[in-house]
């Protein structure tokens, strides 16, 4: 898509239910039947790791078709050195203006937001698939993982500067944003606010789950 059909611009108050409703259809039934994403951008935006300065959202044809946001999130490495970072997510584009650059054009653009401000890796979890013609990388590689040694294959690494990380181990600690999105009840309640949608099976569930447990060896 032209850079001249859509605008990328902060995310405002009264686009809260817009973008909510956005993030569901973007994501029902993608990884789980149904979805938790529209409550997890709820209660992100009240969270003390939210990054206000880099909640966007991407309009075309009149109306918001797409999102991003990101929490401040740590790095430590076996000496208990930290280092500042961020996790994105989530990213939402309605199903319809998927794969026409639009999530590509947030990512480029906050990228460039959060290197001004100091920040040099991106974490994000989820489909390598969707995200490594972006620049993201196995965490493997640049020796991230959780604690224990687990290297997922979901879990990847942008890094804003060609140094940002020098080989040393580091292990991940994200924000505990997303906490509230296992009280299935609170969700239930919070989606009841939507239009009614049938939840169900869809082949990208398994995908999700084979690369979410996967991890990465040698």
């Amino acid at each position: 898509m032209n850079k001249n059909d859509y605008i990328i611009r902060k995310e405002t108050e009264k686009d809260y239910r817009e973008v909510e409703n956005l993030a569901r259809e973007a994501f029902w039934n993608l990884s789980k039947p149904g979805c938790f994403e529209h409550y997890f951008i709820h209660i992100m935006r009240e969270h003390k790791d939210f990054v206000p300065e880099l909640d966007y959202v991407i309009e075309t044809d009149g109306k918001i078709a797409g999102c991003v946001m990101y929490c401040r999130a740590k790095l430590r490495d076996e000496q208990g050195n930290e280092k500042d970072i961020l996790t994105m997510g989530p990213l939402c584009v309605l199903p319809e203006y998927q794969r026409k650059g639009l999530g590509k054009a947030l990512l480029e653009h906050t990228f460039a937001i959060a290197a001004e401000m100091g920040y040099d890796v991106v974490i994000n979890f989820g489909n390598p698939d969707n995200y490594v013609a972006r620049g993201y990388k196995s965490c493997k590689k640049y020796n991230v993982c959780f604690e224990g040694d687990f290297f997922p294959a979901a879990l990847l690494v942008k890094v804003l500067k060609e140094d940002a990380l020098d080989g040393r181990k580091w292990f991940y600690h994200p924000s505990d944003v997303d906490a509230p999105c296992d009280d299935e009840k609170a969700v239930e309640e919070f989606d009841k606010l939507f239009p009614p949608k049938e939840k169900g099976w869809q082949p990208s569930q398994e995908e999700f789950y084979i690369h979410s447990h996967s991890s990465i060896n040698g």
